[in-house]
């Protein structure tokens, strides 16, 4: 399993920006991200090469930060390769409350995603039975 952090950043001018200076002023490498928004505020989601780095700075700099933990998989690369993952989970009855891809270094076979579900334990036995790769924390930073 994978350690994300999401940020509470305020929907106003700069405040990403601040947030991604803050990481790179670490030497934080972001891995992977998402934003979801209202009008007010949004959560950014990251993955990152050192999570408990991250979550120090942000913390010190006043940013409201959270650990979640997170599954990451690779995915075939072809038309129906998520679809083919997404018919085993809901054949095991796993819903998945969000999801990412993101991309690494070049692989034209190979697609990246990330999901957060209720049940991590269940979700991981259940990939690993249907033979889908799971990416650690070291597969990650080494991207």
């Amino acid at each position: 399993m994978l350690k994300q952090i999401s940020i509470f950043v305020e929907n106003k001018p700069g405040r990403l920006s601040s947030v991604t200076k803050i990481l790179s002023e670490n030497k934080i490498d972001i891995k992977a991200l998402s934003i979801a928004d209202t009008k007010d505020f949004g959560i950014l989601r990251l993955i990152v090469d050192n999570t408990d780095k991250a979550v120090d700075v942000l913390k010190k700099a006043g940013c409201t930060v959270t650990q979640t933990s997170v599954i990451g998989m690779s995915v075939e690369d072809r038309p129906g390769g998520l679809a083919d993952i997404m018919s085993i989970l809901y054949e095991n009855g796993i819903g998945v409350e969000y999801m990412y891809a993101f991309v690494s270094k070049p692989d034209e076979n190979t697609a990246f995603v990330i999901l957060r579900v209720e049940n991590n334990d269940k979700t991981t036995s259940v990939l690993e039975k249907n033979n889908i790769r799971l990416l650690s924390s070291i597969d990650v930073k080494n991207m």
